[in-house]
């Protein structure tokens, strides 16, 4: 962002509101086209709430980053309910005024580096099917598609194709390697 240095940490409760307009118009700008005008002008409307509770939660791990004190970017993670041992990112969204700034690298940068540091080895996500700008971002960022398929539907009777990605976050399984050159 023009040499302005990218602030990642932890949200506090403080940061509900900033979350909340990240979280709407990222889906505004990637996914209202899947919907009804009527049903996303109300997705769009409930994302800007929802997160003063959960950011003041201690549950799961909330990280944004910043820039001049600007919330642009913003991840949700918990200890995934469905692969024991890896932990799943649920919400990975950037405010389109920081696309391509490296605000979401960085931000994923710490996601995976904090997930590693809690002991999670591997982390999934799921993403739609049919949004390219994002899977393309989870590749850069060293994720791969596991083959795997689902369908979300967010409320309005018409479920749409997810994929799920997958990364290791750590090379070894035991603290060091035994092997030394030769």
């Amino acid at each position: 962002m023009g040499g302005q240095m990218i602030e990642v940490r932890q949200a506090t409760a403080a940061d509900g509101e900033g979350v909340g307009i990240v979280h709407a118009a990222s889906w505004e700008a990637a996914y209202s086209p899947f919907f009804d005008e009527a049903f996303a002008a109300e997705q769009i409307k409930s994302r800007l709430d929802r997160w003063h509770e959960r950011v003041a939660s201690p549950e799961g791990l909330v990280l944004v980053a910043a820039v001049d004190g600007r919330v642009l970017a913003f991840s949700w993670s918990v200890p995934s309910p469905s692969r024991p041992g890896f932990a799943e990112i649920n919400s990975f969204y950037g405010h389109p005024d920081g696309w391509g700034t490296g605000v979401a690298g960085a931000l994923m940068s710490e996601t995976l580096r904090r997930l590693r540091a809690d002991g999670f080895g591997r982390v999934h996500l799921w993403t739609l099917r049919d949004t390219p700008q994002s899977r393309r971002f989870y590749t850069k960022s060293g994720f791969t598609e596991t083959g795997e398929t689902t369908t979300r539907d967010f409320g309005d009777g018409e479920p749409i194709d997810q994929v799920e990605y997958e990364i290791r976050t750590s090379t070894t399984t035991s603290p060091k390697s035994t092997n030394t050159p030769g």
